[in-house]
């Protein structure tokens, strides 16, 4: 008997747990943009940089070729949202430090890998997109996220779009989940093993593979890079989630992913725009 009572007390927790992460579903106008769609990862650039990511000139070419763009955005010193990946300026340019340490003139100063691009604003990135590419909008983690995100949400409410907004950040879904519910929000997300070897703590890897905050952020799609697939990812199969794999690159399995996925990331090929699922 007490075994039975028990079986039966795991079973409801179990199923309690499935409900609280299965992420929520798009409505059909949110997702429409982005099924079957083929986002270009930082723009259209170069694998040489000769065309920078994260610039004008590459996301102007991938709406021309008319893709998709997955973007990042963060805040300058001075409070300005610019479109930049990383936390600091290291790897693209010949100056040293973290990006929110620089003020947006002294950003835009620095040349892109020896280029004459430099780091744009979001709002002329966006003006270049605006209506033309579905575009998925990274808000980079930071301790100011609310200002972050409440600068981009007001550059975005000008727009016509279509965009989505994502994040590895739960903070940052949670507050799109509660002050813009109308704009379709995602969770990014790796591996377990990727988490631990980025430096992330047993703990930390766990809640971001398993995504256990999902109960707090209602994401309504996840963006998953490779790897196993953690229990969420599979409910979101039943409960109409959108899936959204990042990054695919000319050797990944094409084929696999377009059954598997209802959004791609790409770099360094170029696919056909969309594809049908």
């Amino acid at each position: 008997m007490i075994w039975g009572i028990c079986a039966a007390v795991l079973v409801l927790l179990i199923l309690l747990y499935a409900f609280l992460i299965a992420p929520k579903r798009a409505g059909k106008t949110q997702r429409a943009p982005f099924s079957g769609l083929m986002a270009a990862h930082r723009g259209l650039y170069e694998k040489d940089q000769s065309v920078p990511e994260n610039t004008l000139e590459a996301f102007r070419r991938a709406a021309e070729n008319g893709y998709g763009v997955e973007l990042d955005v963060q805040l300058s010193k001075d409070g300005a949202v610019v479109v930049f990946h990383d936390d600091t300026v290291d790897r693209m340019t010949e100056f040293l430090g973290r990006v929110d340490s620089f003020t947006l003139r002294e950003l835009q100063a620095m040349p892109l890998k020896d280029t004459e691009h430099r780091i744009p604003l979001f709002t002329d990135v966006m003006a270049v997109l605006d209506t033309k590419s579905p575009t998925i909008v990274e808000l980079k983690s930071t301790k100011n996220y609310p200002e972050l995100c409440s600068k981009t949400l007001a550059i975005l409410r000008t727009l016509k779009g279509p965009y989505c907004v994502e994040s590895f950040d739960p903070h940052i879904v949670r507050w799109f989940y509660k002050n813009a519910p109308d704009i379709m929000r995602g969770q990014l997300t790796e591996s377990f093993r990727y988490w631990r070897r980025s430096g992330a703590k047993l703990w930390q890897a766990i809640l971001m593979h398993t995504l256990c905050c999902n109960f707090l952020t209602h994401p309504q799609f996840i963006a998953f890079g490779r790897g196993p697939r953690p229990l969420c990812w599979f409910l979101g199969k039943l409960t109409g989630a959108v899936h959204v794999f990042w990054t695919e690159r000319p050797d990944s399995d094409h084929a696999l992913l377009q059954k598997q996925y209802d959004c791609r990331i790409f770099e360094h090929y170029r696919p056909e725009t969309r594809y049908r699922k």
